[in-house]
């Protein structure tokens, strides 16, 4: 369900000041909404970033224009994907990142890349759209984690976030903002969420780093 047209604005201000005492549970808060929450973090991020102008709707056209991904770009992007044709987006961009390239693209864009050059067909991509959901019977079950993409922060440098989510409950045991998606950052947090939750009796990822590297 969407925001009620009588006053998004106040509606929104009433959200983020509810979301911001300590305690409050977003997941509750987003459902007495009706928003999801998705939404509910874009504009608790909006409100601490630009006060109640960030609680305005803005226009959706593209603030800057892309530039398109330069042919030796490509052409780099491609070559790793034939040397390892298992290899998605995400591994992909970390392999060239280790081996010292300058201004790697996002993952979405070198999967854009691989999709448009023929390396995933169509039907590879339908394939992955149709897993079947799953819920655990049980709290510690199972953990699925992922990094939600990455984010230029104020500062130039990237953010990558780091989500650990309880199958059963739904439960973000862990929501870690890294600077890289290395190895040992990641063992790091899994070490402190270990030490609070227990362990968990099975762990659920892709094969993007760090899980799937050597």
């Amino acid at each position: 369900m969407a925001w009620k047209e009588c006053d998004r604005v106040s509606l929104r201000r009433e959200f983020v000041r509810l979301i911001s005492v300590e305690g409050a549970n977003m997941a509750a808060t987003c459902r007495q909404f009706g928003v999801s929450r998705q939404t509910g973090y874009k504009w608790l991020t909006r409100f601490r970033e630009e006060g109640d102008g960030g609680l305005v709707d803005q226009s959706r056209r593209p603030r800057t224009m892309r530039c398109p991904t330069p042919p030796e770009m490509e052409a780099r992007v491609l070559a790793v994907r034939d040397e390892h044709p298992a290899w998605g987006g995400r591994k992909i961009r970390a392999r060239l990142e280790l081996l010292g390239v300058k201004n790697v693209p996002a993952a979405s864009t070198i999967t854009a890349i691989l999709r448009r050059n023929g390396r995933i067909s169509p039907k590879a991509s339908d394939d992955r759209t149709h897993y079947g959901s799953f819920e655990r019977s049980a709290p510690n079950d199972l953990w699925q984690i992922d990094f939600k993409g990455e984010f230029r922060m104020t500062n130039k440098r990237y953010c990558y976030p780091l989500t650990m989510i309880d199958d059963h409950s739904r439960f973000a045991v862990g929501l870690f903002a890294c600077d890289n998606q290395r190895r040992m950052t990641v063992q790091q947090h899994f070490i402190a969420a270990f030490r609070r939750y227990g362990m968990p009796q099975a762990i659920y990822s892709d094969n993007g780093p760090p899980y799937g590297a050597r």
